[in-house]
């Protein structure tokens, strides 16, 4: 398998690969949803709420943590998760640059 050559672009441009490649599992949008509507730390209820056995919950919420988008606490013998919002807002910037960007109809050449 070859390298991603990542270092060939931009800050931006892996930010937004990583923040897309993250939110690309119906998991993990739906851990987010239940995180967002709980607006507080979660411990242990994710597995009950969403559904999927604990291992696949667990490599689900390592994966949003490995990007920042969650936070975990320990808290006793569990994890408590929440919404990183510094994180949240980065990737909202990154994303909403990115999406606002409209083609200029009247030189659209396709």
């Amino acid at each position: 398998m070859g390298l991603s050559k990542t270092e060939i672009f931009t800050a931006d441009q892996n930010a937004m690969a990583r923040y897309a490649k993250v939110m690309g599992h119906p998991a993990r949008i739906a851990i987010l949803q239940y995180l967002f509507e709980m607006n507080s730390c979660i411990c242990g209820d994710i597995v009950n709420e969403i559904g999927l056995a604990q291992p696949t919950i667990s490599q689900h919420l390592k994966e949003l943590k490995s990007v920042g988008l969650i936070k975990g606490n320990i808290e006793g013998t569990s994890v408590c998760y929440c919404i990183d919002k510094d994180e949240w807002s980065k990737m909202k910037v990154v994303l909403t640059t990115f999406l606002n960007q409209d083609l200029d109809e009247a030189n659209c050449g396709c």
